[in-house]
């Protein structure tokens, strides 16, 4: 493999990033020739292609093994230019991806002071969205420096730090459950009864079920709703019964308009911080690393307050449980 060229490699990121060669090209302010001369010089350089030319276009496994060079790359060269006191890019910005519950419900409180902090500063946190047991592919593959996800064990070349417990519970709304469980929720007529479903990836309603009536692989009836605060929204209008975190539900439930579905039944899942551990002088003042280090902090600390020591959030009673996760 021939040396890298430092802006071959900003061309795979921008790819990456923007998901064709135009936009790609109006990242960098060059040509769309320029992105593709990039592209072909780094492929002959490495001896593999490395991005599948389609809309959008995605990267090989070569190409996902360059990108992680590449992010780790970027961020080592910003981290020397402070330390140069060369200034910071208004460019700068620490992709993260987090899981969309976590987001609707202790995320942004807990990151309110460093984002706030990094605007004046000149840098941004980026927020990306998936299932809380794919966000680490995100990170696996470098498109975000670090995660939120329920893997406990550590990717290679990158470090973890346990957050917490959610706890997810069966709610519905009261007509709903006057309309369609005038018996309540049982063996016997879970199958009939709609169930929100928050994607195709999510089988929360199905562990749920499977804990409550010790039934294996349940077949339910299913509604998609793919976003936190529809998905709330839609169980309080009688759409179908929903399995939320408890910290999400816990004001719908006092106000009356939700009810819990078999209260001493709820699913457990563990969330963990993922970063990379990059060799950069961790105390050079805003360099990558620490604020990688601070945001895995203020993430922290965070979960602690929101969480509490159940997982369902400071007034949530504890409840005997048993294990389990979550891909939302």
């Amino acid at each position: 493999m021939r040396d890298l060229d430092p802006a071959n490699l900003d061309c795979l990121a921008a790819l990456a990033d923007e998901g064709s060669f135009e936009r790609a090209a109006q990242r960098l302010a060059v040509t769309q020739s320029a992105v593709s001369q990039r592209l072909r010089s780094l492929e002959a350089g490495v001896g593999a292609p490395l991005v599948v030319r389609a809309r959008p276009l995605r990267l090989t496994e070569p190409g996902k093994v360059l990108l992680r060079f590449a992010r780790q790359w970027h961020a080592m060269r910003a981290d020397l230019a402070r330390e140069l006191g060369a200034g910071l890019s208004v460019q700068e910005r620490l992709p993260i991806a987090v899981n969309a519950d976590s987001l609707a419900t202790w995320v942004l409180p807990a990151l309110d002071a460093l984002v706030q902090e990094g605007q004046e500063r000149g840098w941004s946190l980026e927020l990306v969205v998936d299932d809380q047991d794919f966000t680490h592919e995100w990170l696996r593959q470098g498109a975000v420096l670090g995660c939120v996800s329920t893997v406990e064990q550590a990717l290679r070349g990158c470090q973890v730090l346990p957050l917490g417990m959610m706890r997810y519970a069966a709610v519905a709304s009261p007509g709903f459950v006057q309309r369609w469980l005038p018996q309540g929720l049982t063996r016997g007529n879970f199958a009939q009864v709609p169930f929100l479903v928050f994607n195709r990836k999510d089988d929360m309603q199905t562990q749920w079920v499977a804990r409550a009536f010790s039934v294996r692989e349940p077949r339910l009836r299913e509604c998609h709703v793919p976003a936190s605060e529809a998905y709330l929204r839609a169980v309080e209008m009688g759409w179908g019964v929903g399995v939320l975190p408890e910290l999400q539900a816990r004001e719908a439930i006092a106000r009356g308009s939700l009810q819990v579905l078999h209260p001493e039944v709820t699913v457990p899942v563990a969330l963990y911080w993922h970063q990379w551990q990059l060799q950069t002088p961790a105390d050079t003042p805003g360099g990558r690393l620490a604020l990688l280090n601070r945001v895995g902090s203020a993430l922290a600390a965070g979960a602690r307050n929101a969480l509490g020591p159940d997982g369902g959030g400071p007034a949530t009673r504890r409840r005997a449980q048993r294990g389990g996760r979550s891909p939302r």
